[in-house]
């Protein structure tokens, strides 16, 4: 069993390591779009 890192989530979703970081621990200013692109990649 493998496990999904935050480098494979930004990938799946197009965006930043650090956005990604941003969206999954709720500091910054994040988009609705964006969260929910991450979310869809997790």
């Amino acid at each position: 069993m493998s496990y999904i890192t935050i480098r494979d989530v930004a990938q799946r979703a197009g965006i930043s390591v650090s956005t990604v970081s941003r969206a999954l621990n709720n500091t910054g200013r994040i988009s609705a779009n964006t969260k929910a692109k991450v979310e869809r990649a997790v």
